[in-house]
């Protein structure tokens, strides 16, 4: 447990993408075996939002920030068959292509531009990623260009970050500039059911315009 709290530690306390990458890249074999372990359940829960909101068939998927690659399997076995992911680490996407789940992975940088054309995704979804020393709320904007009009943007976003991240902020933003509308925002829930009782998170569902 010590080892595993080192490790969350190490990725928390990282200053900027090339530290945050480092930290990823030392922690990627171990990452599953030790998250799971501590009972890290966000990658499985967000296939609920998922399905309650996404059409099978509706389109190609976009797991943004897809680590491991935790949430590909579970997503096919619910009838998504056309998923992509991006994650900043090496490491960690070269371990999502060994699941067999996604049809296309890409390094990218959340923050920045992406490399899809606008409206390409009928969806996108993102777990983990919006927290500490993570990516910034800006990402949304673009997350948002690559989806589609009428498809769905679904993520969680640690709680102590919605005002203090500027993610309020940039929800209000996108709302006011027709971009976007709030579909479901959820209550505060635990990202991890065995360790780390404060770190909470809310799910939010939004609809492209």
């Amino acid at each position: 447990m010590n080892e595993n709290k080192s490790a969350l530690d190490r990725v928390y306390a990282a200053n900027g993408p090339q530290e945050l990458g480092d930290a990823y890249a030392q922690w990627a074999a171990d990452y599953d075996r030790e998250t799971i372990a501590l009972g890290y359940c966000l990658p499985f829960v967000i296939a609920g939002w998922v399905a309650r909101y996404v059409a099978r068939g509706a389109g190609p998927l976009l797991d943004a920030g897809c680590g491991t690659g935790l949430s590909g399997p579970f997503l096919r076995a619910l009838g998504y068959d056309r998923l992509e992911g991006l994650d900043y680490s090496h490491e960690m996407l070269e371990l999502a292509a060994g699941r067999n789940a996604y049809d296309e992975l890409k390094h990218a940088e959340l923050g920045k531009a992406l490399p899809w054309a606008v409206g390409h995704f009928a969806a996108f979804l993102s777990t983990g990623v919006f927290t500490a020393g993570h990516a910034p709320a800006s990402s949304l904007e673009e997350l948002a260009r690559i989806t589609q009009p009428g498809g769905h943007a679904i993520f969680t976003v640690r709680d102590m970050l919605i005002e203090d991240g500027g993610f309020a902020d940039i929800f209000r933003q996108l709302e006011e500039a027709g971009r976007w509308r709030k579909l479901e925002e959820s209550e505060p829930f635990r990202a991890f059911v065995l360790a780390e009782p404060d770190v909470k998170v809310k799910a939010f569902v939004f609809e492209i315009r």
